[in-house]
Parts: structure tokens; C-alpha cells; sequence
């Protein structure tokens, strides 16, 4: 069988039952480019053909001559699995054996408070403002670009944080520091937000079960990303006109040209800012269960890696470490 007539059958097959189970646009983009990979290295032979072996090959492959990273390998394992249990229906037993790689044991890289005060000097908006989140109040760059107008609290300094199905996962301290430019991303929003009103676009990305409760998200303010793109484009899953957030990669962009303007002479990356985060705030001996809340770590273990600092004592978080450069 030709990979032309395989691939795009079992494509709408995973693009299918990746919606069907709610899995995010970023994990179906993922698995859907190794899926395709995979079919690929292996092609004319069909996937249902192949056994653990070849499943193996092909990891081993991406490790070896392509240099991928461990974690990048257990996507693509993650990917393969979803393939063949959810897809394809011939779960392998063994890939439940698998030893998933395991990133190695160092340290996260952590800016210090002066690096940190250098950094945000050279920053311009909006991209302070949503460093200083990753910072100040230990967000995910994905968690951060996500946000909606109704998830930021400035009354109560409260963020909501929400997961890939749209529920609220943890509140976390919004810094005193960024509510200015928190007050300018929302008139930034609500100008864009008119505007597409008047050109009677009114439609925006919600997850599924939000969208099925809110179908009119795109018409009301409070659903807007707080940090919207300024073009309009078309949704890859509706077709639907519509204003995404701003992309990852111009955050990205803006980190490296600021830190080689600040002069800090670390590899930072958008997670360093939320490991100084965990790290500042055990330094100022906040207890490690407050600390993994704050972050959403789901396991106690996750957040531990923080604490070759200091040891922390219980306390309630009451600032965050943002207003104390």
C-alpha cells in the first residue's frame, strides 16, 4: 500500500479521534506531525503492519541520527501509542513496557534578581507585561498567551489558570507591578475587539466543552485573549474568522534579543522566568506544598527540584516576588 493512499486514511483517522476525545490544537498538531513522520520512515507498509520493533527503530532513529531531545522522543512515543490504541485499535502490550526517557538530572537555569531587573528593563510591551507573568506570578508561556479578559482579577490580584478543557486548574497571585500593563493589554483588547465587531467578526477559539456553553464567546469581551494577535485569521478547525493570541515564537524572539541587550550571559528561555519564580519564592522561605499550588505541579516531587536553595518554612503567599526587585 502506497503511503498516498494510506497516509491521508489514517491522517483523518487521527485528526478524527483527536478531536472526538478533546485533545488541544498544540497536542493534535504534535501528534499528528509524528504520526506522519512515522508513516513516512516506514512507508509503503502500513502502520497496522508494523510491529513493536520497527515502533522501536524509529525512536531509536530520532535519538541517534537526528539528535532529538528525551522529552521530544516521549512525544513522539505518546504519539505512536495514541496511534495505535485509539486509532488503529491494535494496542501493542508491550508499549505500555516501554521505559519513557527520562530527562537527566540538572538544574534548572534561574536568573537572579539583578538579571531579572535587566531583563524587564529592555523589554517593551506587551512583552514585559507577559515575561513579568511568567515571573511574577510562575505562568506557563502557553498559560499566559491563553489567558481571556475574565481570567485576570485586578481587584483581588487573582489569576485564573485554566487547562486544555477550558476549566479553571489554580489561582495564582497577579503582581501589583503589572497592573499597568495589564490595564493596557485589556484596552489594547477591547479596541481590537470593537473593531473586529464592526467588521462582524465574531468569532473566538474556546475548547471544546467551553464553545458548547458559551456559543457566542466571540460576540462578549470577557472571552478575548488578553494578549490578542492584531490580524485576523482563519481558525484551522472552524474556518471561522477570528483574532488569535499573540504567537509563542515572537515571545521567543523578544527573550533572546533582550537578554543579549541586558548582557546576562545565561541560556534563558521562556521556563526560566517561571523556575525563578518557584526558586525566588522557596529563597523567601514559602512552603513547598504553596509553592507546587502556584505552579500546578501535580506531583510534590516536580516542584522539589527547586529547593537545592533554600528549605522552606509554611507560610502564605501574600506578594509576589516581582514587587521586590
Amino acid at each position: 500500500m502506497s503511503l498516498e493512499t494510506s497516509t491521508p486514511n489514517v491522517m483523518d483517522q487521527v485528526k478524527q479521534k483527536l478531536r472526538y476525545k478533546h485533545y488541544s490544537p498544540n497536542t493534535e498538531r504534535a501528534y499528528s506531525q509524528w504520526i506522519k513522520q512515522y508513516i513516512e520512515f516506514y512507508t509503503p507498509q502500513h502502520p497496522k503492519d508494523l510491529t513493536t520493533k520497527e515502533i522501536d527503530h524509529f525512536l531509536h532513529h530520532l535519538a541517534t541520527e537526528r539528535g532529538v531531545s528525551k522529552s521530544t522522543q516521549n512525544q513522539a512515543l505518546s504519539a505512536l501509542v495514541f496511534l495505535y490504541k485509539d486509532v488503529i485499535n491494535q494496542p501493542f502490550t508491550e508499549l505500555d513496557q516501554f521505559h519513557y526517557s527520562k530527562k537527566p538530572k540538572r538544574l534548572p537555569t534561574v536568573l537572579t534578581k539583578r538579571e531579572m531587573r535587566g531583563v524587564l528593563e529592555y523589554l517593551p510591551e506587551p512583552y514585559r507585561t507577559i515575561i513579568g507573568l511568567l515571573y511574577g506570578a510562575g505562568l506557563r508561556l502557553s498559560e499566559c498567551l491563553s489567558l481571556r479578559v475574565s481570567d485576570v482579577d485586578l481587584e483581588k490580584k487573582e489569576i485564573s489558570v485554566r487547562g486544555e478543557q477550558g476549566d479553571i486548574e489554580r489561582i495564582t497571585v497577579l503582581p501589583t507591578t503589572l497592573i499597568s500593563g495589564i490595564t493596557a493589554a485589556l484596552e489594547n483588547t477591547k479596541t481590537l475587539f470593537d473593531s473586529a465587531m464592526v467588521q462582524d467578526v465574531d468569532y473566538v477559539y474556546l475548547p471544546d466543552k467551553l464553545a458548547s456553553q458559551y456559543p457566542n464567546a466571540g460576540k462578549e469581551f470577557e472571552w478575548q485573549y488578553l494578549f490578542p494577535s492584531k490580524t485576523i485569521t482563519i481558525d484551522p478547525r472552524s474556518d471561522k474568522r477570528g483574532r488569535l493570541h499573540i504567537h509563542a515564537k515572537s515571545v521567543q524572539r523578544a527573550i533572546r534579543q533582550t537578554v543579549k541587550d541586558a548582557g546576562v550571559l545565561k541560556h534563558v528561555t521562556a521556563p526560566t522566568f517561571r523556575h525563578s519564580f518557584a526558586t525566588h519564592l522557596l529563597e523567601h522561605a514559602y512552603d513547598i506544598r504553596v509553592v507546587q499550588e502556584l505552579m500546578g505541579h501535580a506531583n510534590v516531587n516536580t516542584t522539589m527540584i527547586y529547593t537545592h536553595i533554600v528549605n522552606a518554612n509554611g507560610q502564605s503567599v501574600v506578594y509576589s516576588p516581582l514587587d521586590n526587585l
